[in-house]
């Protein structure tokens, strides 16, 4: 089984899981000399193959998601026209322990928001007001803590910060102005952040600006990572949480039209994350909060929390990479390609 592995996430990574009970979990360092490498060291053969175990694919309708759907999807809400003329815009998020598939056969206990990881893409536009309902199905108390501009009430911080979290079976609705706009996240903020965040709370938040921005075929890309032997490190890696699944499944896109992603990075354990595409250039809006882009390249760099909107056209038709440009993280699962039709 290890071995099977080493070529999939590299014999480093490999090495930390075993199958036991179906699952993959923790193994000894001993194991890592089978899988051909030494702790803490790739193996030659860990950039032999961009995929997993032929014949084995995750079972998207157990997870109640599929990251082909969750691309193109944006929840919009329930609106309607207040006294004063203003569009209200509502939705109500329920957070739910359940246990996902991230990668074929490697099942990773999950906090999620709406049975989905990452949580429903959020959108409104500039100056609409905006309420969320939030209900705590899980066993753990949680938030929302939405990026952007708000009271401090409806910050969504826990009682570590002098707000206060969502215990279990209890419900709290934000209420703010929709402001600015731009691409924006939203996650839990309850201590400890990083297993909260970790764990799959979190999500992305558009704000349209007044007047909208041009026609394009829009993708949502959440770049995440998930440590499925609890060390503080990711043996996943993807877009939209299954590992090499726009490998698999590429995203389809018409050859001229213009394609605009809006990119979040919400990894947790790692500094940096980044997008790569080949044979392209895009244009790059940070935050998207500007109508005008900072520059013209094909590769960009986001932190934790950073978010930025990405626009290109493809001048061919043919299949694209696009990936991490980091090694490892392109080696474990983000990596993906543009199927781009005449």
């Amino acid at each position: 089984m290890i071995a099977g592995l080493a070529p999939v996430f590299g014999a480093a990574a490999a090495a930390k899981l075993t199958n036991v009970g179906g699952n993959l979990t923790a193994a000894p360092a001993a194991a890592v000399a089978e899988a051909g490498g030494a702790p803490g060291r790739r193996s030659e053969h860990a950039v032999a193959g961009h995929g997993f175990q032929p014949g084995r694919k995750v079972d998207h309708a157990a997870n109640g998601f599929d990251p082909s759907e969750i691309v193109r999807d944006f929840e919009r809400g329930r609106t309607r026209t207040l006294p004063s003329g203003r569009v209200l815009r509502e939705w109500e998020i329920v957070a739910e322990d359940k246990e996902i598939e991230v990668a074929p056969g490697v099942k990773f206990a999950a906090w999620t928001y709406n049975g989905r990881v990452p949580g429903p893409t959020l959108r409104a536009r500039e100056g609409e007001r905006l309420r969320i309902k939030f209900i705590n199905g899980s066993e753990h108390p949680h938030t929302i803590h939405f990026h952007g501009i708000h009271p401090a009430a409806m910050d969504g911080i826990d009682e570590k910060f002098g707000g206060g979290s969502v215990e279990t079976g209890k419900s709290f609705t934000y209420e703010f102005d929709a402001d600015p706009f731009g691409l924006h996240l939203y996650h839990c903020h309850t201590s400890p952040l990083a297993a909260h965040i970790h764990k799959g709370l979190y999500g992305a938040f558009i704000i349209d600006p007044k007047k909208g921005r041009p026609e394009a075929d829009e993708l949502v890309m959440v770049m995440n990572g998930f440590d499925t032997n609890f060390d503080a490190s990711n043996e996943v890696y993807a877009v939209n949480t299954v590992g090499f699944h726009y490998q698999d499944k590429p995203i389809k896109v018409k050859r001229g039209e213009l394609v605009r992603i809006y990119l979040a990075n919400l990894l947790e354990f790692d500094q940096i994350n980044s997008f790569h595409t080949h044979a392209n250039f895009f244009q790059y809006y940070p935050t998207g909060t500007s109508l005008e882009p900072t520059e013209f390249t094909d590769t960009i760099m986001q932190a934790q929390g950073q978010r930025g909107i990405l626009e290109m056209r493809f001048p061919f038709a043919g299949k694209f990479m696009f990936h991490a440009h980091k090694t490892e993280f392109a080696e474990l699962g983000w990596l993906g390609f543009f199927e781009v039709e005449d």
